[in-house]
């Protein structure tokens, strides 16, 4: 079982038990984490029953039914619904995807969902984004140019805009960085999968004018080099990315840089 960040010797404790709804005859069974700083109280399991008869058909459908119908008090993200936003990132039956587009078939047995992991929490299944995203900004993730302004846009040929093809779809959800074990133990200096990613993505761009800047910024025997290619990253991606491949590509452009 994944870990998560908790306060100092906190266990997560059973918590409520919700009862079942009456005359369900396609009953599904949710163990969903809760936290508050509000309480007190250490982390918890509640217990959540479900006919899904009356639910659509992804796990965010079900979160948002427990919410609107039987406890209004659980907390989670969400916006789209479509796979695009990012926000409902979770880690559902152990794996770190997006709850919009994770169907509840796709989950044997009982629904475990838990924040993702090895982050702070900020209640319930939100966890707090803050470092994520300042990494992400640290690798400028806008085009960089000197030259000037052209009058009506900065061209790129099909060839080299299929060069961007697996990078900039990432919705910055956070699942691959979180299912990253150099990332728990160096996320302090480790910028992770994820803003690895983006790196690149602005690294060959063909229209960006700071590539070695861009270079000079990573070479760093934390920012890159953490990586050893567990591939996590790319097994979990919910978007089908490779950021493994990413962090590859730019170590080999630093090897032939310094070639």
């Amino acid at each position: 079982m994944v870990q998560f960040t908790l306060p100092k010797n906190s266990k997560i404790r059973t918590g409520k038990t919700w009862p079942k709804p009456e005359g369900a005859k396609n009953l599904r069974k949710f163990q969903i984490y809760r936290w508050s700083s509000e309480d007190g109280q250490n982390p918890s399991v509640d217990t959540y029953f479900i006919d899904l008869d009356d639910c659509g058909p992804m796990v965010l459908d079900a979160l948002i039914y427990i919410k609107n119908n039987i406890d209004p008090t659980l907390s989670f993200r969400r916006s789209c619904r479509e796979g695009i936003c990012g926000s409902c990132a979770m880690n559902i039956d152990g794996i770190n995807t997006l709850a919009c587009i994770y169907g509840l078939d796709e989950v044997k047995g009982d629904v475990r969902i838990y924040p993702l992991p090895h982050m702070p929490v900020v209640r319930d299944l939100i966890p707090d984004l803050t470092h994520f995203y300042a990494q992400h900004a640290s690798i400028m993730p806008w085009l960089e140019t000197a030259t000037n302004t052209p009058a009506k846009e900065w061209r790129q040929s099909i060839e080299d805009r299929k060069k961007l093809d697996g990078l900039y779809e990432c919705v910055m959800c956070a699942s691959c960085s979180t299912s990253c074990p150099s990332y728990w133990w160096n996320s302090d200096k480790y910028l992770g999968p994820a803003a690895l990613l983006h790196a690149y993505r602005w690294i060959i761009d063909s229209r960006d004018e700071a590539t070695g800047q861009r270079l000079d910024e990573l070479e760093d025997p934390f920012k890159l080099y953490r990586c050893h290619t567990i591939m996590n990253c790319a097994k979990t991606c919910p978007k089908g990315l490779n950021p493994a491949e990413a962090i590859a590509q730019i170590k080999k452009m630093m090897v032939e840089r310094a070639a």
